[in-house]
């Protein structure tokens, strides 16, 4: 009988070990995750523009935590007035020469592009083509929308056609480019890849010219991401500034190729010293799309917007003025992303920071974005946890230590017992 109640505390401890054991690993778990859920809480950006934003660790959006929400965000010091708005879905003010984001509504709400996908086409082919490069027209090229007037069977350059689709905004140009460039298909995926590799995340691409297509979507954001990278081409920098051009004609044999007069549909080139492009667009579903963008003396300026509810060159004129004017005393609220910041991953949801970039965002975001707050509440919430711990541990020690010592004072008595 003794014998046996000498095996007691010793299994006790044992359970009262694995108990803990599994509190521990629990407790431990909890207290790795307990960063990631303080960073990924939102909390209201203070600034002086109107709205808010709203940061997060994980999932931050690309090129800033402010550049969310749909208000106006901007960040101006007192005595600065406020940035016109725009009677538009989303838009996005940046600085070119810095990648500086000065004022911004729902930069990463997806939105249809129209024509001003175009503007990804031309960088995706420009580089991939010959300007000198002859095309056949064929009959799908004539497909709905806008046309610069392919006619099937005539050839024209690849330089034509470029002016066809950046000038006239020619879907029948933009849909000719993407076959001379290898397929429809294929240009899309280039199309597609080429945004990614930008930081573009947002953009869906489904058709080269632009028109309506289920699932094709782009944001503001991206939209400067894509003309910023577009203006480094001499090619496309030129095509954009051109206001006006003769396009030949059907070809007849045994007479001359006529040519009639296109125009650019942009016109805030017409009307707005400085402008340097880049494209408009329009459908029915998308409304007035925009992306301008403005050079004078040492500053450069991108502004793009998404369902416009008016085609006003005014207004964007409006916004030019005020960035030209204040631009250099406001405060960023984000930046543009720089190709390949971002690293590359397939599970990245669309205007969302990598998966390996948020996580390492959410630890060094804290200390380079200047906000000791979030760091107090990260090494606060993490100490808690982790003194709760070992109270815990402890006090489940000191309990199977004193069933432990019970056990053993009953089995000495009971050898003690006279039998």
């Amino acid at each position: 009988m003794p014998h046996d109640v000498q095996l007691h505390p010793p299994a006790i401890g044992r359970r009262a070990s694995r108990t803990s054991a599994l509190l521990l690993a629990a407790l431990l778990a909890l207290a790795c995750a307990v960063p990631v859920a303080a960073q990924a809480s939102p909390r209201a950006t203070v600034g002086v523009g109107v709205g808010a934003g709203v940061t997060a660790g994980v999932g931050e959006p690309v090129g800033g935590p402010r550049l969310t929400g749909t208000t106006p965000v901007f960040d101006v010091p007192a005595g600065v007035p406020a940035p016109p708005t725009l009677a538009a879905a989303s838009y996005l003010l940046a600085d070119l020469s810095t990648g500086q984001v000065l004022v911004a509504k729902a930069p990463h709400a997806r939105e249809l592009p129209a024509s001003v996908l175009k503007t990804l086409t031309a960088l995706t082919v420009i580089p991939m083509l010959s300007p000198d490069q002859q095309y056949v027209a064929q009959p799908q090229d004539l497909v709905e929308g806008s046309k610069v007037g392919l006619i099937p069977g005539s050839s024209y350059t690849v330089h034509q056609l470029l002016q066809g689709m950046l000038l006239s905004s020619g879907n029948d140009a933009a849909t000719g480019l993407a076959r001379a460039a290898g397929g429809v298909p294929q240009t899309v995926a280039r199309m597609q890849d080429q945004a990614h590799a930008l930081g573009a995340l947002d953009t869906v691409v489904k058709d080269p010219s632009g028109l309506d297509a289920p699932g094709q979507v782009t944001s503001a954001y991206d939209l400067a991401l894509i003309a910023r990278a577009a203006l480094k081409l001499p090619l496309f920098q030129q095509l954009v500034l051109t206001k006006r051009v003769r396009f030949p004609g059907a070809e007849v044999a045994g007479k001359p190729r006529r040519t009639y007069q296109i125009q650019n549909h942009d016109s805030l080139l017409y009307n707005y010293p400085g402008t340097i492009g880049v494209k408009n667009g329009y459908t029915v579903a998308a409304r007035w799309t925009i992306i301008g963008a403005v050079r004078r003396g040492d500053r450069t300026y991108v502004l793009t917007a998404l369902r416009r509810s008016e085609p006003s060159w005014r207004t964007l004129a409006a916004m030019f003025n005020w960035a030209f004017a204040y631009g250099a005393q406001a405060r960023p609220i984000g930046h543009l992303v720089e190709p390949g910041e971002l690293g590359q991953s397939a599970a990245t949801a669309p205007g969302q920071r990598p998966a390996l970039g948020a996580a390492l965002a959410a630890v060094r975001g804290p200390l380079a974005a200047g906000r000791p707050s979030a760091v107090r509440t990260w090494v606060g919430t993490s100490g808690l946890v982790i003194a709760g711990l070992i109270v815990l541990v402890l006090a489940l020690s000191a309990h199977a230590r004193r069933r432990q010592l019970r056990a053993a004072r009953a089995a000495r008595s009971a050898r003690a017992r006279p039998r």
